[in-house]
């Protein structure tokens, strides 16, 4: 094989021979630690997108990496066919992390969410009454819960969805943060509301205040199950451990993702009370990996940190510094700007600049981003970042919009 050393050639193979189902930033990352990542040619970037939140405490966080190699020099797998010494311990922490009786492990975000589907709709079935195959969900306009057949047959991303049917039936999308269209679609075969506290993929949208108040009563009063996914916006990204604990919010169900493997292992839960969860049980719903010894030694140092409220006192304490520098971009080459703990949406004049070329120039001055539909870009540096650090971050985005705009 030919010699790689320069960024164009990693590209240049990746693009022959790996499939086109991403359009990334010309930067192949070499080596990763905390906030930084350093490209083959050695070049500095401060990664402000923390891998769509599944590195919310930096890239190789020394504890996280320990737990890794300790438990590498005992065991990885055993599948759920045996027991295992990880597991209990995790969903003990996971349990108390997030206030609910039960976890049910798994290993990806959008395998979560179809366990969750899965979990209302038996219950819906077993516990509420509901007709045999009669189920309805209530999703969102705008969602993002993943790319599983299922999940994108109640897309309306055309780039998600287009061509992939014939698609699953018994969901019914409504607007997102609109009370009243929730309530006016809930029927007696209605068993749960799936909701993104946020919504990150639509560039971190944030419902009005008081919409998940109203939509926990809602459910409550209509014995309909609430379904929080904070499979993004979770784990301390919004200065709480959870997205809903903002507004004071307990959902009924929520999915876990992303920044619960550290991002060292790909790791998901189902979080649920035992009313809820009871209605899995065995051969009714599993995964080889999911659980496995690793993950879930992985998963525990995850709750450990968390655990402290060091991470979430950090993006709760840096938000008015990012919302006051983002805001300041208003009217020079931003339209809007959407602000909660260490996430942020930035929509860029479309006449100025597409968002992925507003990342482009920000890889060029050492900043990683990403865009998301059409001019809108999202920034979620890692938790551990410092005051200077993230204005290292707002600097370079107003040196591209200001530089964009002729200044």
């Amino acid at each position: 094989m030919t010699q790689l050393t320069t960024n164009q050639d990693f590209i240049d193979l990746e693009d022959k021979v790996a499939a086109h189902n991403y359009s990334p930033l010309p930067v192949v990352v070499e080596h990763a630690e905390g906030i930084w990542v350093t490209d083959v040619e050695g070049n500095r970037y401060l990664d402000a997108l923390s891998g769509y939140s599944a590195l919310n405490f930096g890239h190789r966080h020394p504890a996280l990496v320990q737990a890794a190699k300790d438990q590498l020099d005992r065991s990885t797998l055993t599948s759920r066919a045996f027991h295992n010494d990880q597991l209990g311990p995790f969903c003990q922490a996971l349990s108390e992390l997030v206030g609910k009786d039960m976890i049910l492990p798994m290993n990806t975000g959008a395998e979560a969410v179809e366990t969750a589907l899965k979990i209302a709709r038996k219950w819906g079935y077993l516990v509420k009454g509901v007709q045999a195959e009669r189920a309805k969900i209530i999703v969102m306009d705008g969602n993002f819960h993943g790319r599983t057949t299922t999940i994108i047959s109640f897309s309306d991303d055309p780039e998600a969805r287009d061509h992939y049917g014939p698609y699953t039936q018994g969901f019914e999308s409504v607007p997102y943060g609109d009370l009243a269209a929730v309530e006016a679609a809930i029927d007696d075969d209605t068993v749960a509301v799936l909701v993104e506290p946020i919504q990150g993929e639509q560039g971190v949208k944030i419902p009005k205040e008081g919409f998940l108040p109203g939509l926990r009563e809602l459910c409550t009063r209509t014995n309909v199950l609430m379904i929080a996914d904070e499979i993004q916006a979770g784990l301390g990204r919004v200065g709480t451990t959870l997205a809903c604990q903002y507004e004071d919010v307990e959902a009924d169900i929520y999915t876990l993702g992303k920044a619960l493997g550290g991002g060292i292992v790909p790791v998901s839960a189902v979080a649920a009370d035992t009313a809820v969860m009871e209605v899995i049980t065995p051969g009714t719903h599993g995964s080889t990996f999911g659980g496995n010894p690793l993950a879930a030694a992985v998963g525990k140092a995850v709750c450990d940190l968390l655990a402290t409220g060091e991470h979430q006192q950090n993006a709760a304490a840096l938000e008015g510094q990012f919302r006051e520098s983002l805001e300041a971009l208003i009217g020079k080459g931003v339209q809007e700007v959407r602000v909660r703990g260490l996430w942020a949406g930035i929509d860029i004049d479309p006449d100025l600049l597409s968002g992925k070329e507003a990342c482009k120039r920000l890889a060029r001055k050492g900043v990683l981003a990403k865009d998301t539909h059409g001019s809108t870009i999202r920034l979620a540096p890692p938790l551990t970042i410092t005051a200077e650090e993230l204005k290292v971050i707002t600097d370079a985005l107003t040196e591209v919009v200001t530089e964009a705009a002729g200044g």
